[in-house]
């Protein structure tokens, strides 16, 4: 018997099990995967946010062997729909799809293998799938799950590029008695909320997993000379494939060509290109090793290459959800990856211009304004970058050892009283007002508003006059980064105060903040004059590696980020000296009287150590 064409036997005591092992070859499911099928199994409508690489579509795919019928799965585009058709067909499963990109005849011979029930799954483009004539034809069959992937896309595609998006939301009347599952690996609190309203009218059971991916180093820098830090980070990479995302077509193709003009192989990739031309650099990318991709956000989604070791995005992506998706492509081997990020004052006009050009409702432009103001927070904090991420999403996190700020502390000043200056602000004017009011406030501006509704009474006008806006503004970014703001959840640009930022309010907790970038740039320089020895000839890189993972342990085993324990400087000032004992370890830079105490013994046995081996 075939369990491709028949779903599996029903007296099997856990089918879905039997599906997992025999289909699939695997011996067990990933955490979250095993409760999705569950409620699917049972008839219940399932949202699932799931990591990348944490093997979302199982989820559907098990249901639709065990259940039998047909399963249409929703997925944005023409290339992810072909890559999990051909997966499937490998594995022995009975799987379709019609789209734009095949000639008639394939189209009507997969749909006549559907209406005589051979197909156990069919994957459409929503533009495809909520046409009348689709719908009616698909009514008349035994549908028995409806999968939609990407599902992020009904919250930040419906309104504006794809409106066939929202019209999923009739799926459920359409279909009244059929399991729906939608999956995605980038939703925050505000996307879930709307796919649930949109999709499901709240009858939903949502499951969330975690979002952490703890093997990609996240970087961000000022943007100074693009072309020439991009160089200086490929070549650190060298002979390992990587990611470069750009903002525009021709800066795309300008980039790659900069890189093989470099001696990097590297191929473009944006929808301006011709199908065939697209599809011959994805191959090469996908099957080679050490390619780098200079693309836009047309290339990514769906793309499963394990061994991907860096993200670079050139320009600021449009949301910390859009980031987290696109860095998400890197180091699902498991292996070290990294993500970087260069970030300027351009990025932040070029994406506030595209938000307002954009065809879509106030409503939708203004949470899209939100999104981008969180973005900017994350790239300005001087907190743990990890925490920032993962608290967007919903997740609480130490500091993760793993990011520019924790390995190297960012240049920061003491915030508090600053920051309490805002709360007062805002808790004065009722929580009600976003970031221009309460700054309008804080500057003494008696604009219409402020007069309208007396703030120029309040106790906090004229508070903040010893700073510009831009420094304001961007310390009301951080603070919301670092969640002690909470943006208004209905996206009317509103600002609350967090548990965490009432605890700031009463001095029972620090904020500092990120300095300002001139000063960011003289610091770059100043380490650039002093700790190039990083990259000097004869320095033992085999050590530094060992002290570096030596110290991520012991930041971890005391909850604090790795730059406390030592800065990079006094791992490399270490390594040269290769001190013996503690008279020694004393004079490497970076080492006091508590240091020496706390980690003398342990750095030196670590030494040693390295040293005995590499004699050995």
């Amino acid at each position: 018997m075939q369990i491709a064409a028949t779903g599996a036997p029903v007296n099997e005591p856990d089918p879905k099990r039997r599906v997992l092992k025999d289909v699939f070859g695997f011996d067990d499911f990933r955490p979250g995967q095993a409760s999705v099928m569950d409620a699917l199994l049972v008839g219940r409508h399932v949202l699932a946010v799931m990591p990348t690489g944490a093997g979302k579509s199982l989820c559907y795919q098990v249901p639709a062997l065990v259940l039998g019928g047909l399963t249409i799965v929703v997925s944005p585009l023409v290339a992810l729909m072909q890559g999990q058709v051909a997966a499937l067909r490998l594995a022995g499963v009975a799987a379709d799809t019609i789209n734009s990109s095949l000639d008639r005849d394939a189209n009507v011979a997969a749909w006549r293998r559907v209406a005589a029930g051979q197909t156990r799954l069919l994957y459409l483009a929503p533009e495809r799938l909520m046409t009348g004539r689709m719908l009616e034809a698909l009514a008349r069959l035994d549908i028995s799950l409806i999968a939609v992937d990407e599902a992020h896309c009904i919250s930040q595609w419906g309104p504006a590029f794809r409106r066939e998006y929202e019209e999923l939301s009739r799926l459920r009347d359409i279909f009244p008695d059929v399991p729906i599952i939608a999956l995605t690996a980038t939703a925050d609190e505000s996307t879930r909320t709307d796919i649930e309203a949109r999709l499901f009218a709240e009858r939903v059971e949502t499951l969330v997993l975690g979002f952490d991916r703890p093997n990609i180093k996240l970087g961000i820098a000022a943007k100074q000379d693009g072309k020439r830090q991009l160089l200086n980070f490929v070549e650190r990479h060298q002979g390992r494939s990587g990611i470069v995302y750009c903002l525009s077509r021709k800066k795309t193709e300008e980039t790659a060509a900069f890189l093989e003009k470099n001696g990097v192989t590297a191929l473009a990739y944006h929808a301006g290109m011709s199908k065939e031309a697209r599809e011959a650099n994805q191959n090469a990318f996908m099957t080679l090793s050490g390619v780098v991709m200079v693309a836009t956000i047309a290339f990514g989604m769906g793309i499963d290459k394990p061994d991907v070791a860096y993200v670079f995005h050139t320009d600021m992506p449009g949301s910390l959800e859009a980031y987290y998706q696109e860095i998400g492509r890197a180091g699902r081997d498991g292996r070290e990856a990294e993500a970087h990020m260069l970030f300027g004052l351009g990025d932040i006009r070029m994406r506030r211009l595209f938000i307002d050009d954009e065809d879509a409702p106030a409503e939708h432009k203004r949470r899209s304004h939100r999104r981008l103001d969180t973005l900017i927070g994350y790239c300005e904090t001087a907190q743990c970058r990890r925490q920032v991420l993962l608290g967007y999403f919903g997740e609480d996190a130490s500091p993760c050892g793993n990011c520019d700020n924790c390995l190297d502390q960012a240049p920061r000043a003491d915030g508090a009283t600053e920051a309490r200056i805002i709360l007062s602000a805002i808790a004065q004017s009722g929580e009600r007002f976003g970031a221009a009011h309460v700054i309008d406030v804080l500057l003494a501006h008696g604009t219409d508003k402020i007069l309208a509704r007396s703030h120029h009474r309040l106790a906090s006008f004229g508070t903040g006059v010893a700073h510009k806006k831009d420094f304001w503004l961007s310390l009301i970014r951080q603070l919301v980064a670092g969640g002690y703001l909470m943006p208004d959840p209905g996206g009317h640009g509103g600002l609350a105060i967090a548990e965490k930022g009432h605890a700031l309010g009463r001095g029972e907790v620090p904020f500092h903040y990120r300095v300002e970038e001139r000063s960011r740039a003289l610091l770059g320089k100043m380490r650039s004059a002093q700790g190039s020895s990083a990259d000097s000839e004869g320095l033992d890189a085999s050590l530094l590696a060992a002290l570096k993972a030596l110290r991520l342990r012991l930041a971890k085993e005391r909850e604090v980020p790795a730059y406390v324990i030592f800065s990079d400087r006094t791992l490399i000032d270490m390594v040269e000296r290769s001190p013996r004992d503690l008279d020694a370890f004393a004079a490497v830079n970076g080492v006091g009287a508590a240091k020496l105490k706390e980690f003398g013994e342990i750095f030196l046995g670590a030494i040693a150590a390295h040293q005995s081996g590499a004699s050995a």
